[in-house]
């Protein structure tokens, strides 16, 4: 094959891809479409392959359109299409699909809803803008949207609570992948503080699992203040850059990529300081970015959310295991180490 064949296969591919760029978007709008016609809901209560016609029915869909809508889903496999005779097909469920059951044990619809909302699609538009700025600290997401993250929320009822319903959908979901793939992380601790809590979701779930543990939900104290009472869970209001609760081991879920390596020290020496010197442990789950991994799918969804870090705040940010490291030194932990578990995020055990 000579040099000039190289090229031209290559070119077609390069074309290829940069359609696929190009039209990127189709994919996030025919999944919700899918979700807001309820149409994974309706082949999954089915129980078998389900004819067009009757899904069609079923969702008072015009048939000619969803044919087209489900042609491309099958394509991506979010579903199957099966023979149920010699002359009809019927659509039926996939592990992918099950993702999108409004109310499923796994559904991830809440946080679709959310990351496709026009509120949180508009900040992509600045990135560039983002990008070229040395010294104006103004996000994408606030040029967007006249506000940042965290004061458009308050003011937005609708976007906090798609916001809410994302950050409970991804908190039942990572924290039962910890618990499945990382058990041993809590074996001996018997008191957890979570560090930026919330309403004390992911808490809840972990002292389900192991009932051992007595929780300390921390967090702001209008957070808390709201955040469901419950018997094993005490709810305390504060202010993580000043003190932390004293507790066997700190627990920090998606909180440290909302601040600058900065900030992130002096949350985690904070976190050394509210834990024994001797048997203590700060238990971190959070992305880990692996830079040199072409074609790993895992990985690339690892930097993609550092993209979405940049585009919605000013100081976010997704970290290497070289980053991880850094702070974790500077913050006067010893050694630590990393566990992958069923989710885009790794657990990491820090040890005084």
């Amino acid at each position: 094959m000579g040099d000039m064949e190289v090229t031209r296969k290559e070119e077609a591919r390069a074309e290829i891809k940069i359609w696929n760029y190009m039209l990127g978007y189709v994919k996030i709008a025919v999944v919700k479409c899918a979700i807001e016609l309820g149409i994974a809901d309706v082949i999954e209560n089915y129980g078998s392959p389900m004819p067009l016609s009757e899904l069609a029915t079923a969702l008072r869909c015009e048939p000619s359109h969803l044919h087209r809508i489900m042609r491309f889903m099958v394509h991506y496999r979010i579903f199957k299409q099966e023979h149920i005779n010699h002359h009809t097909v019927g659509f039926s469920s996939t592990p992918l699909s099950s993702l999108l059951i409004k109310g499923g044990e796994k559904s991830m619809v809440a946080f679709i809803l959310f990351v496709s909302s026009p509120t949180w699609l508009a900040p992509w538009h600045s990135l560039s803008a983002r990008v070229l700025e040395t010294g104006n600290d103004i996000s994408p997401f606030e040029v967007a949207n006249g506000k940042d993250l965290w004061s458009y929320a308050e003011a937005n009822p609708n976007f906090s609570e798609l916001f809410n319903n994302a950050m409970g959908c991804d908190a039942r979901l990572t924290v039962q992948a910890t618990i499945e793939g990382c058990p041993e992380v809590f074996d001996g601790v018997k008191s957890l503080v979570d560090v930026g809590g919330g309403n004390g979701t992911a808490l809840s779930l972990l002292v389900k699992a192991f009932p051992w543990i007595r929780g300390i939900n921390f967090d702001l104290p209008h957070v808390v203040a709201v955040a469901p009472k419950s018997d094993s869970i005490e709810n305390v209001g504060g202010d993580m850059f000043m003190s932390i609760p004293n507790a066997d081991a700190a627990f920090l879920m998606w909180v440290l990529h909302d601040w600058d390596d900065e900030e992130c020290i002096k949350i985690l020496k904070k976190c050394r300081e509210a834990i024994p010197e001797d048997k203590g442990k700060v238990i971190i789950v959070e992305a880990v970015l692996e830079e040199d991994k072409e074609g790993d799918e895992l990985g690339a969804v690892g930097l993609m959310l550092d993209m979405v870090m940049m585009a919605i705040t000013n100081k976010r940010k997704e970290r290497t295991l070289k980053e991880w490291s850094y702070v974790l030194q500077q913050s006067g932990f010893t050694r630590f180490n990393v566990k992958p578990i069923r989710a885009v995020k790794f657990v990491i055990e820090a040890y005084p």
